[in-house]
């Protein structure tokens, strides 16, 4: 088995994607190693802000901006569970650091922290995740399934809006949302 690391890196649904859930999507990998790949869909707003996440949660939020941050549907796994995937990493009680700058959380004392107006400045708050067993991935590279690139920075993940996301990752590549074709060998 190879041992490419797509941790930090963007994952592009190709055109013929099969699996409806990552159809059109964009999906920051936050994990990569040979047990397997973990990641979240970062293009895919669901119809929830922050607002009503909290009210569910029973949680006070206080910046209205922050507060009309949309929800983002971040993978078929684990769907009633929240994943911030935020920058700085920060201190808290359960965070994968992706690296230096990039924390992905599953603890309540972030979102408590937003709340108060004490956290991560720049976050984006999923339910669900994407994963993927040991070997899988790459499978599904080797597919054609998906384009990867390195994500460079975290311009797109944090300051790019949701329907930019794709084409800006596309971008990097020097390829246009329009030139994707349906199938193989055909321009």
């Amino acid at each position: 088995m190879s041992s490419i690391d797509l941790t930090h890196h963007f994952l592009i649904a190709m055109p013929a994607m099969a699996d409806p859930y990552f159809t059109r999507t964009l999906t920051y990998i936050c994990e990569h190693n040979d047990q397997g790949a973990l990641g979240v869909v970062v293009n895919k707003p669901i119809n929830m802000t922050l607002r009503s996440l909290f009210e569910r949660l029973s949680l006070q939020i206080n910046d209205d901006d922050v507060g009309d941050a949309p929800v983002y549907f971040g993978g078929p796994v684990q769907t009633d569970r929240g994943f911030v995937l935020h920058e700085p990493t920060g201190s808290w009680q359960s965070t994968l650091k992706v690296r230096d700058s990039v924390g992905l959380t599953t603890s309540k004392d972030i979102l408590e922290a937003v709340g108060r107006g004490k956290g991560p400045k720049r976050l984006l708050v999923t339910l669900g995740y994407a994963g993927w067993s040991a070997g899988q991935l790459e499978h599904e590279l080797g597919q054609n399934a998906w384009l990867s690139i390195e994500a460079r920075g975290n311009k797109i993940l944090f300051d790019t809006p949701a329907d930019e996301r794709l084409p800006a990752a596309l971008g990097l590549l020097g390829i246009d949302l329009a030139s994707l074709s349906e199938e193989a060998g055909h321009a």
